[in-house]
């Protein structure tokens, strides 16, 4: 019976957490199909009210009209990405197209955008509140964006581009995955794993033990193993083997992306031209605080220049230091080894030697510390509340001062077949109006760090302590969303500001005060030396400039894609070859990067990779406020939380970020930490 689909029936867990116990693959798709017949039925509703259409009768109805669709596919697309298993992408595929022609049936439904126009124009006569003002305008845009203003032969073709687009991501993400999982290097002699670090050769160890050949040693496509694997291993020709395995994904093979990425890009500059726009870039970024390609553009090749500098003279030392060595010909699979042991020579340090003061268990209570000094957040375990899988952990999130009820979190930690690499926040339900109530958030954070083995704890490297403080930047963004409407709060801001709350937090981990609150040995417990935090200070912004040209040149390769007619592009690698040239230090050696850029080909970054570096001057002037305050200082940290993390998208966030620093963001400030104003004598 539908009744008993735990999908369709509000949860009675506190918070109306999901019952994750309760739901199987096939609850998917008829709670879909019965969700979409209750959205019809509730837009019908609006429709047919024969009132004079209002904020609350049309745009608040219409805001709530398909909140049990929305439960239930955050949901399935949430564990689609951290299940992955086969039924679930072939639902995927299933369910894109439905989901696809629901969307447009709402968006080009001339009766309902009638109504919405309506109240839209007489915005200026309604006594509305920031966040409701917003709402409308966000409202109409998405309807006009959507096609609302086309002739019905438009609208029908506009409709076939979106249910195509539909499949074209998951299958792009997939492959991807399926492609990566298709690699496996056995070692199976120990000479073989010289200079990688214990803990990835127990990582390695265990993996062959499960896959029943306990004398060997298995590295995959996983961070957690390939990552360690090319910055430490001594074996040059195993090094190259993994960096082209890894840089071949999903290309020359049975999961090639190419139709792929030219489909996906062909769709979305038809449905930017058909709506009246120039390109896709063009149409995503009226959206967005840039509001121009050429501000992005303007924007990506300052810093390129600036950064090509830096990365000019990284790359000397680099060669230098390796010839000395006895390698000639640097190689792309040689960067990462050589930069560890140029830094190490430089500073008198390893990423290895902070590893053991980075125990997953003690970091994660740092963590949850650190925000509790910050906004006085409190996270309690919640082992009652039912998981996706037995590697998570649930915690109810309440308020130090008041102990009021804030929301619902999980972590889930460990890599596994079928879960998708890399790290990520994700909602499953925003904060704000939830069956007629303003609820809590349901949050999460996931990741692919060490899984723990035997008595082997698991140990982070300093990059994965600070995934998890970016991902916790996301998660409080939404934790701590203050509206009533679900669409308007929390990381539901324009893309180009999504990435500020997360990389904020990255900068405290660089300061003796934040590290020495819990960073200790995961034997002894002892507290981590000073001089190595000295060290780890001095060396952050070692090849800053290489990094940064690495970073452009994924921002610049998105936006050639989506500024362009797809059709002059015949061939991916030559097309690469001519936007990147600026950017590349070496021969090609491997495949194109496209092939795996699931950032803007399956995950929302499209024409907005960008937003990261765009993103990085904001948090670095943001954290300026604190370096002059004090790094936990209650006052600055009280105005960033109510002037930006509260107000989610329901103001403009160039008005927030001005509301909080009181001018507009200085750009030098990137520039500052990252060591670059005097490398580029400006």
């Amino acid at each position: 019976m539908m009744s008993q689909n735990p999908l369709l029936t509000l949860s009675p867990l506190r918070n109306h957490a999901q019952q994750f116990d309760l739901i199987r693959e096939e609850h998917f798709k008829p709670a879909v199909e019965a969700a979409i017949a209750e959205a019809r039925a509730n837009i019908d509703q609006i429709i047919n009210n024969p009132d004079t259409p209002t904020f609350e009768n049309t745009i608040v109805a219409l805001e709530t009209a398909s909140e049990t669709l929305g439960t239930v596919t955050s949901i399935f697309y949430n564990q689609l990405s951290a299940a992955g298993t086969d039924g679930l992408q072939a639902l995927a595929e299933e369910i894109g197209p439905v989901q696809a022609n629901f969307g447009s049936d709402i968006i080009l439904n001339a009766d309902l955008f009638k109504r919405i126009k309506a109240v839209f124009d007489q915005i200026n006569h309604l006594d509305l509140t920031t966040e409701q003002r917003t709402l409308l305008e966000d409202t109409y845009k998405n309807f006009t964006r959507g096609g609302a203003l086309l002739e019905d032969d438009k609208k029908a073709d506009l409709r076939k581009i979106n249910e195509a687009m539909s499949t074209l991501s998951p299958v792009f993400s997939n492959n991807v995955k399926k492609s990566s999982e298709q690699f496996a290097m056995w070692i199976e002699d120990e000479k073989d794993l010289e200079g990688v670090p214990d803990i990835a050769k127990a990582g390695a160890k265990h993996e062959a033990e499960q896959k029943g050949e306990p004398d060997k040693w298995l590295f995959t496509l996983d961070y957690p193993s390939f990552g360690p694997f090319l910055t430490y291993s001594a074996k040059r020709n195993l090094r190259e083997k993994v960096w082209k395995a890894f840089s071949n994904r999903a290309y020359g093979d049975q999961f090639d992306n190419t139709e792929n990425i030219f489909k996906i890009v062909r769709l979305r500059y038809e449905r930017a031209r058909l709506l009246g726009y120039d390109s896709h870039a063009h149409f995503t970024l009226e959206r967005r605080m840039a509001e121009k390609p050429e501000t992005v553009m303007t924007f990506l090749k300052d810093l390129k220049e600036k950064y090509r500098i830096g990365a000019l003279n990284d790359l000397n030392e680099l060669k230098k230091f390796a010839a000395e060595n006895g390698i000639d010909d640097l190689m792309p699979w040689d960067v990462g080894y050589f930069s560890e042991k140029l830094k190490e020579k430089l500073y008198h340090f390893s990423d290895e030697d902070l590893r053991p003061y980075f125990p997953l268990d003690r970091v994660l209570k740092g963590t949850f510390d650190h925000f509790s000094k910050l906004f006085g957040l409190v996270f309690t375990p919640a082992p009652d509340l039912p998981t996706w899988h037995k590697d998570v952990t649930a915690y109810e999130v309440t308020d130090k001062m008041t102990g009021k009820f804030i929301g619902t979190f999980y972590t889930d930690f460990y890599p596994r077949v079928g879960k998708k690499p890399g790290a990520w926040m994700t909602s499953y339900r925003d904060q704000g109006l939830f069956h007629g109530k303003v609820e809590g958030p349901v949050v999460a954070i996931v990741c692919n760090f060490t899984k723990p083995t035997g008595d082997q704890q698991s140990l982070l490297t300093f990059d994965e302590v600070e995934t998890l403080f970016h991902e916790m930047g996301h998660a409080t963004h939404a934790l701590l969303a203050k509206g009533t409407y679900a669409s308007q709060t929390g990381t539901n801001v324009l893309w180009d500001f999504v990435e500020l709350p997360s990389q904020l937090q990255e900068n405290w981990l660089y300061e003796p005060e934040t590290l020495n609150s819990f960073a200790a040995h995961f034997e002894t417990g002892e507290p981590i030396p000073a001089d190595l935090i000295d060290k780890l200070r001095a060396s952050k912004n070692f090849m800053s400039g290489w990094m940064g040209v690495r970073q452009m040149s994924f921002s610049i390769l998105d936006m050639e894609w989506h500024l362009n007619d797809p059709a002059i592009i015949t061939d991916i690698v030559s097309f690469e070859d001519e936007i990147l040239k600026d950017c590349r230090f070496f021969p090609r050696l491997g495949g194109p990067s496209s092939h795996s850029f699931s950032h803007i080909f399956a995950g929302g970054y499209s024409a907005g990779y960008y937003s990261y570096k765009w993103a990085e001057v904001l948090d670095a002037d943001t954290f300026e406020a604190f370096l002059e305050t004090g790094l936990y200082n209650q006052e600055t940290a009280h105005k960033y939380r109510t002037e930006i993390l509260e107000k989610g998208g329901s103001e403009h966030p160039a008005i927030l970020f001005r509301n909080f620093r009181g001018r507009d963001a200085d750009p030098s400030a990137l520039l500052r930490r990252d060591g670059l104003l005097d490398k580029t004598g400006s």
